[in-house]
């Protein structure tokens, strides 16, 4: 008995060693997957002078794509914590592709990112810095500051300068080290940290806005109000921006949204409630 049950086990055993064998075999033949994220770059020698010569209006006004951006974000901090308003409005050049773009990115519960310039760009890179922070708490066992995040945003499109990709954000959060921070990173690598910014083809007009009535001690409530009166006024003589305006609240528990407020509800009402907006009759 112990003789036939030997020959089956030895059986067995041999057969899983094999199998074994085989796997190993085939795992060092497949092809080692990249997962570092890549851009396809164009098939020429030197894309950056090549992509300038195309697409760059301001030293070629002859070139082929003009690419034209609009928008208009802002964020802010407080003794409160952060604000951070954005428009809604895409553009294609002169046609309005849409009045109901996020853009605002929800990189986790204590992190957002603003969208400015492709949106394709940000959309993608900003959703890639989730998945970085979320494999830095896995590792490190504690939340990504917001110095940290910015700085892997940063890193990654300094790599890719000059290649096309179109990218004006601002990484806000609120970490017990840092407190409420607001780093700005662009796709001309630059990453800088301050108090205020203001992002798009109409954050002249918001910048005007915040500049007289922005200071550190404003309460909850107005400083929400300010930032949405700031967006209120970039879409207003801003035709690239527009539609509605979302509204979020940093604090150290995370962020709040405060509601997606249509642009044309609520002109006539601050219009009245201020007695400002003169040019426009009631």
């Amino acid at each position: 008995m112990n003789t036939i049950a030997s020959q089956f086990t030895q059986s067995a055993s041999s057969r899983l060693q094999s199998e074994y064998a085989d796997a190993q075999r085939d795992f060092s033949n497949a092809p080692q997957l990249n997962l570092a994220p890549t851009i396809e770059l164009p098939p020429i020698s030197q894309p950056t002078e090549f992509l300038r010569a195309h697409t760059d209006d301001a030293s070629n006004p002859d070139c082929k794509i003009k690419i034209a951006h609009g928008t208009t974000t802002l964020a802010f901090r407080f003794q409160g914590g952060i604000v951070v308003a954005v428009d809604s409005r895409a553009t294609a050049g002169n046609w309005i592709a849409s009045q109901t773009v996020n853009k605002v990115i929800r990189i986790n519960p204590f992190l957002l990112g603003t969208m400015a310039g492709g949106a394709a760009d940000c959309q993608y890179w900003e959703t890639w810095l989730g998945t970085q922070c979320r494999l830095h708490e896995l590792r490190e066992k504690e939340r990504i500051s917001v110095a940290a995040a910015s700085k892997i945003l940063g890193n990654l499109v300094y790599q890719y300068k000059g290649m096309g990709l179109s990218m004006g954000t601002m990484v806000c959060g609120y970490t017990k080290k840092e407190g409420p921070a607001i780093y700005y990173v662009d796709s001309d690598g630059t990453r800088m940290k301050g108090d205020l910014f203001c992002v798009g083809s109409g954050q002249t007009f918001a910048y005007g806005v915040l500049d007289s009535e922005y200071k550190w001690d404003l309460s909850v409530e107005e400083a929400l109000y300010l930032g949405k009166r700031s967006i209120l006024a970039a879409t207003h003589r801003d035709a690239y921006s527009g539609g509605s305006i979302n509204l979020y609240h940093v604090t150290e528990n995370g962020w709040i949204y405060h509601g997606n407020h249509n642009v044309g509800d609520i002109f006539y009402d601050i219009k009245e409630k201020e007695q400002s907006f003169n040019n426009v009759d009631a």
